[in-house]
């Protein structure tokens, strides 16, 4: 049922990070996954969600205004703040797109995935892609319920270093952090996330 959450593999680097919990009953399992899939999709709040947060995660409109909602939705936009230089593409921040949001349910398992695409900045006209993998690169959120055991995980997608830009200085920031991830350095920020995903209070 995952996988078809998952967009497929053609070419760079792919990470794959998962934790898990199990719970008492199904009926806390089912709830606990309510909490899990809001906070998934609740973007704006992904820093406070995860365990040792880095990046702040900011939900934009296409005129990159701040939207105040706890929901993402298909073709919000998401500012990435990352420590360190951003790309000038980006008003120094880094883009993506939520290109998709899917939930399944069946008798005994719940799904929800959130998939985000680095993409321009979304009042620019150069069309730089203002991240610093190119845009084929792809991150998929997932939570899932199966019984008593709730799954959160994460699953970058055809990572490669995104050098197509037009100023010189994008290109060099986009090679050292796009390496350094490449490398496992952005791994932290991802497992911090997922971990606070499924993360409770016992």
């Amino acid at each position: 049922m995952v996988d078809k959450h998952i967009p497929v593999q053609h070419r760079g680097k792919q990470l794959d990070l998962e934790e898990k919990r199990v719970l008492a009953t199904e009926a806390d399992a089912k709830a606990f996954f309510v909490i899990a899939r809001n906070n998934l999709l609740n973007v704006n709040q992904w820093y406070d969600i995860a365990t040792l947060p880095a990046a702040t995660f900011t939900l934009m409109d296409i005129m990159a205004n701040k939207v105040k909602k706890t929901k993402a939705e298909q073709g919000d936009y998401v500012r990435i703040d990352i420590p360190g230089p951003g790309p000038s593409a980006g008003d120094s921040y880094d883009w993506v797109k939520v290109e998709k949001i899917q939930e399944e349910t069946t008798d005994n398992t719940e799904v929800c995935s959130i998939t985000l695409r680095p993409t321009h900045h979304p009042t620019k006209d150069s069309g730089d892609t203002a991240h610093f993998f190119d845009s084929e690169a792809t991150s998929t959120l997932i939570v899932k319920r199966v019984g008593v055991e709730i799954t959160a995980s994460y699953h970058g997608r055809n990572e490669v270093v995104n050098t197509d830009t037009q100023k010189t200085v994008d290109k060099l920031r986009n090679i050292v952090i796009g390496w350094s991830a490449k490398l496992g350095f952005s791994n932290p920020q991802w497992e911090s996330l997922v971990k606070g995903l499924v993360k409770t209070n016992k």
